[in-house]
This record gives C-alpha cells, sequence and structure tokens, in this order.
C-alpha cells in the first residue's frame, strides 16, 4: 500500500510531488507471477486431489452396492420367514380336511337314513368352508390321479402292477396333497402302476 505527504496540507496531489512510503511507486515494478516450481507443486497438489475424489467415490459406490445386496438380502430372509411361519399355521388345518374327506366318503351310502343326511350335509359344509379359506390364502390341491408320478409332488405308497397304464401313473390317491403357491405345503400319498414282467416266450 502507498501513502502520500504533503509538504502544506493545502498542497494537493496533483501540485507537489509525491514521496511514497512503504512501497514503490506504481510501474516501478514487475507484477508477481508464480515460478515454474509452484505451478508443478500446485499441478501435483490437483492431481492428489482429483485421485483422492476418484477412491472416496469408488468406496462409496462398493458400499452402496453392499448396502444395497444386504437389503435384498433382508427382504428375502423376511418373506421367507413369512412364507414358513404361514405354512406351519396352514399345516394345522389340512388333518381337519382330511378328517371331512373321509367322513364324506363314509356317508356316501347312506341314503334314505334322515340323521345321516344331515350329518353328511353339516360336514359338507365344514369342508366346503374349509376349502374356501385355504384357497383364498392361495392353497391349492396337487391333482394326482391319471397324473405321472412326480417325486416332488407326490409320495408313493406302494406300487401296483396295471397292464392298462404306463408305467409311474398314478392309479390312486390315498391322501390329498396341497401346494401354497409355488411351495409343496404337502405331498399327496398315492398308489403308482409299474409294468407287469413280460411274459417269457414260449418254449424257452
Amino acid at each position: 500500500m502507498t501513502w502520500k505527504i504533503y509538504r502544506n496540507p493545502s498542497e494537493t496531489a496533483g501540485s507537489a510531488p509525491d514521496e511514497t512510503i512503504g512501497g514503490e511507486s506504481p510501474g516501478n515494478g514487475e507484477s508477481a507471477a508464480p515460478s515454474g516450481d509452484a505451478v508443478a507443486q500446485l499441478q501435483g497438489e490437483l492431481a492428489s486431489a482429483k485421485a483422492e475424489l476418484e477412491q472416496c467415490q469408488d468406496r462409496f459406490l462398493r458400499k452402496a452396492a453392499e448396502f444395497e445386496n444386504y437389503r435384498k438380502r433382508v427382504d428375502r430372509e423376511r418373506a421367507e420367514l413369512t412364507l414358513l411361519a404361514k405354512s406351519s399355521l396352514l399345516q394345522e388345518f389340512l388333518p381337519v380336511a382330511d378328517a371331512c374327506e373321509r367322513a364324506l366318503g363314509s356317508l356316501d351310502n347312506a341314503q334314505g337314513n334322515e340323521d345321516a343326511e344331515q350329518y353328511r350335509e353339516g360336514v359338507r359344509l365344514l369342508y366346503k368352508q374349509i376349502s374356501s379359506v385355504l384357497s383364498r390364502v392361495g392353497v391349492v390341491p396337487i391333482e394326482s390321479k391319471g397324473r405321472k408320478f412326480d417325486p416332488h409332488l407326490h409320495e408313493a405308497v406302494t406300487r401296483e402292477e396295471s397292464s392298462e397304464h404306463e408305467d409311474n401313473t398314478v392309479l390312486l390317491e390315498l391322501r390329498c396333497g396341497y401346494l401354497f403357491g409355488d411351495r409343496l405345503l404337502r405331498p399327496a400319498q398315492v398308489i403308482v402302476s409299474s409294468r407287469p414282467p413280460a411274459k417269457e416266450a414260449a418254449g424257452s
């Protein structure tokens, strides 16, 4: 900063020569410019800052991906636990449905007996209600009779020889199986066909 000193207070800046204190007169010195070493240092610091920024961005993206994977895994585990809990609860209803089916089967020939008919109607209504509840929550019976044996859906209780059916065909369903969505709630107990042994050629 440059200060001017006047000999008399009445003197103006344009009527007397100027004296300066604390600096050079304008135009007497050259403007300061950063040296080559300073420029190189600034460029190095800038490159270092950019590298550190890239590392921070990379770490952030990795952490974000890890968190997203963790969230998805937790969601899957939560859904699986919920499904298992529902499956366990629904399995408690299946023996009741089985009992209704057996009762209806035993009363099929109770024609003409008024008491038996009333009892049969009560069982039928109960079975209908249970089936309706299971259907609303996504439980469906497995269609087995006449279909190919599937070890993922069926439990073979025994095998019977049959020349009228292909090998491994479900001949009879002993206990109904159920699916809960795409999950097996209970396999169907079935009797499976087997081809009779080929007869030996005559004279052998």
